[in-house]
Parts: structure tokens; C-alpha cells; sequence
């Protein structure tokens, strides 16, 4: 009788780990998972429940040092090599030195490496050499001012913007609303380096490179920078089109 074990694959399973805290209302998940290779495991876990709009409130609540440790020790258990905090408000709401706060809190737990999406966004711009850089948002006008302040506060030039002024349902926007709301904000911008499009509850991972084409510039987004930089703490590369995968 044939040895069963021997037609079993010999690659190692889940050669890398990376452990995700999320927001309570993120709806992405299978999206995240097409940046990574088939040698990586996500492990997701979210914060709690909150029955307020999307937000400064909002994002002050998911993004809570407090929380995030403690969500950082739960997902410890199952031995990630790096802590992702996958929110892109949350993580700029408290300026710099609150996203540096979310990544000590995350390191607290004994994981070895943090990543935030702001902080991410800073290293995606330094790497593609972007100094000015226009912004897409889901936010109302006080969200998005609060981005256009931590990345003034990083040095970039926020040159111009454009919003929705959304407060829930963000994952519903359609390929188009986002591919319009990305045109606004380059036709809004003066000479911009880039265009970003925040919230990692907009569905972008189809746009990167078709918009790249079209623009004639980088497309960096809140997931994209999110698992790029993830990926690369780890010495690995993203799935996707686009430069900044590319650059890997």
C-alpha cells in the first residue's frame, strides 16, 4: 500500500506570521489577504464594539494604547513574527507620537515587530521618494484635516484633497466611487508626488495599478502600505501591481 505521508507537501506551513488588530467595523478581510504570498498567515483580531459613526471619536476609541496592547497579547499566543495595527485613522488620530505609542504598545506583548498604517505611509513615501503627496479620503473634513496634519508633521507637503464625508459603510464603495474620489484629489492637487487613499476599508487592491497607468504617478493605499511594510519587516515582498510593490 502506498505510504500516504509521501504525496503530503514538504514545505513548512506558515513559514511567516503575521498577527493584525483591526477595527471592530472592518470588512476587508479576504481583500488583505491578495497583498500576501501563500507562505504568509494572517491572524486577525478586532477591537471592541462601539456604537459610534466612522470619526474622531472613532478613531481615538479603535486606536486606544490601552486596548491594542492587550489585543496584542491575545494574538501573541499563536507566535507572530510582526504585530500589525491595520487602521489608518486610528493610527494618525493621536499624531506621531501616538502611532509610536500603538507600536510600543504592540511590542509590549513580547512580538518582536509593529507596524502601524500611518506609520507605514511615511515609510512608503520616503522609499518612492515622495515628498508632495495629494489625499483621498472616506472622512469628513476633521478627519481628513488630522491626516493632512500628521503627514505635514512628517514633512511631506499635503497638496491638495478630496472626501466623501462618510460615516459607516466605508467597505461599500464601489471600484468606481473610489477611482473617481483618487481623480478628485489629483485634479484638486499641484504637483503632487503621489495620491494616497486612506482607510483600510476601502477596497483598492484591483485600482493601484490600472489608476498608476492612468495618473502617471504612484498609488499608494492604506492596505497596500499596510501589508507592504508588514512583508518587509519580515524580508518578504507584497503581492500587487503598482511601484510600491515594485520596489520591494
Amino acid at each position: 500500500m502506498p505510504d500516504f505521508a509521501t504525496a503530503l507537501p514538504t514545505t513548512p506551513i506558515d513559514s511567516a506570521a503575521i498577527g493584525v488588530i483591526v477595527p471592530y467595523d472592518f470588512a476587508l478581510d479576504r481583500e488583505i489577504w491578495r497583498w500576501v504570498p501563500p507562505s504568509v498567515t494572517l491572524h486577525l483580531t478586532r477591537t471592541s464594539y462601539a456604537a459610534v459613526p466612522v470619526g474622531v471619536t472613532q478613531a481615538l476609541l479603535v486606536g486606544d494604547p490601552a486596548e491594542i496592547a492587550e489585543l496584542a497579547r491575545n494574538v501573541s499566543v499563536v507566535g507572530p513574527q510582526v504585530a500589525l495595527y491595520l487602521c489608518t485613522a486610528g493610527s494618525f488620530a493621536r499624531g506621531r507620537g501616538g502611532e509610536r505609542e500603538l507600536r510600543e504598545a504592540m511590542t509590549s506583548s513580547g512580538i518582536p515587530l509593529a507596524v502601524t498604517t500611518s506609520g507605514a505611509l511615511l515609510e512608503s513615501a520616503a522609499t518612492l521618494g515622495i515628498d508632495r503627496i495629494a489625499i483621498a479620503t472616506p472622512y469628513d473634513d476633521v478627519v481628513t484635516d488630522l491626516l493632512a496634519a500628521y503627514l505635514e508633521a512628517a514633512g511631506l507637503t499635503v497638496t491638495g484633497r478630496s472626501r466623501l464625508g462618510l460615516t459607516g459603510g466605508i467597505w461599500r464603495l464601489t471600484h468606481r466611487e473610489v477611482a473617481d474620489l483618487v481623480r478628485d484629489a489629483v485634479s484638486a492637487s499641484e504637483r503632487a508626488d503621489a495620491v494616497f487613499v486612506s482607510c483600510t476599508n476601502v477596497r483598492t487592491y484591483d485600482l493601484v495599478g490600472p489608476l498608476e497607468r492612468e495618473l502617471g504617478m504612484p498609488v499608494i493605499t492604506a492596505n497596500q502600505v499596510s501589508m507592504w511594510a508588514a512583508l518587509r519587516a519580515l524580508g518578504l515582498s507584497a503581492n500587487g501591481d503598482g511601484r510600491l510593490c515594485a520596489s520591494s
